[in-house]
């Protein structure tokens, strides 16, 4: 059970990271540094989204 709340809490990490980079990517005019973040969490926001999905997937129930 443990690893299920891990996971949902990597999961809803990523996808507020995702939606970070997506605010940002509207919001900025194209400058080097905003590229640069907005790639840096799109790919952290992606890793944990899909490790907290694996976790979620991958783990059994026990038996009560």
């Amino acid at each position: 059970m443990e690893k299920r709340i891990l996971g949902i809490i990597l999961s809803l990490l990523g996808v507020a990271g995702l939606i970070m980079s997506a605010v940002n990517f509207m919001n900025t005019t194209g400058g080097a540094r905003s590229v640069k973040s907005i790639i840096i969490f799109a790919i952290l926001g992606a890793v944990f989204f899909f490790a907290g999905i694996g976790l979620i997937r991958n783990t059994a129930d026990k038996p009560s």
